[in-house]
């Protein structure tokens, strides 16, 4: 894939990730990422997704691709997985960030999805050099890039111990909304969703939630 370098002076840097408090001071990018992508919202999740988190992630992500919003994920087993292969679906733009170099796709089993995002006018993208192998240390670093895109966060289906928390999380740092769709209270896959909305994060069952709530106008 060809790869292009930006640094966080360049004039197509994003604005929205400009923002954070501690932005990548260089993008490594395959496909187009814009200096203002319409409408980005995030959706993360589990890599061990339920069928209730498939039917949510499929109920969200197709009413935000079809408004025409930007669908930002991980490109992880799971939810991120599933979320950018709807965008896909739908002729939507979606973006991935990665926790490793561009030449190393990771999960392997995502190679192909990877190439399907850089040929649909989407983009991939890291902060790492493209030969950098995935570390426990650069996936949560890599998740304030995936809000720090982003106008908001939607976080389905996930655990306690979830890498979704994290993001939910930089997202508040950084000044995001943070919406979550809520689960059963004896469903292990929900326990973070949950306890997320009793911290004080917008609970929703509706897409048009979320659309209504940042004015996005379809």
């Amino acid at each position: 894939m060809s790869i292009q370098k930006i640094t966080i002076k360049n004039e197509n840097y994003p604005e929205l990730l400009k923002k954070i408090y501690d932005p990548p001071q260089e993008l490594y990018i395959s496909g187009e990422l814009r200096k203002e992508e319409k409408y980005p919202i995030a959706i993360v999740g589990t890599r061990k997704i339920s069928n209730y988190g498939q039917e949510m992630t499929r109920l969200f992500a197709e009413a935000l691709a079809e408004a025409g919003i930007t669908i930002i994920s991980g490109l992880a087993l799971g939810v991120d997985g599933l979320a950018h292969r709807i965008a896909l679906e739908k002729n939507s733009r979606t973006i991935a960030v990665l926790g490793s170099g561009l030449n190393i796709i990771y999960p392997s089993a995502h190679q192909e999805l990877a190439q399907k995002i850089i040929e649909s006018g989407g983009a991939v993208i890291s902060e790492y050099s493209p030969n950098t192998s995935p570390t426990k240390k650069t996936f949560p670093a890599r998740n304030r890039i995936v809000s720090g895109l982003s106008l908001g966060v939607l976080v389905i289906d996930a655990p306690k111990k979830s890498g979704a928390l994290i993001t939910a999380r930089t997202a508040i740092e950084q000044g995001r909304e943070v919406f979550v769709v809520p689960g059963r209270i004896n469903d292990f896959n929900s326990e973070g969703c949950n306890y997320l909305i009793k911290m004080g994060a917008r609970l929703v069952t509706d897409p048009e939630e979320i659309i209504e709530s940042l004015n996005i106008k379809a």
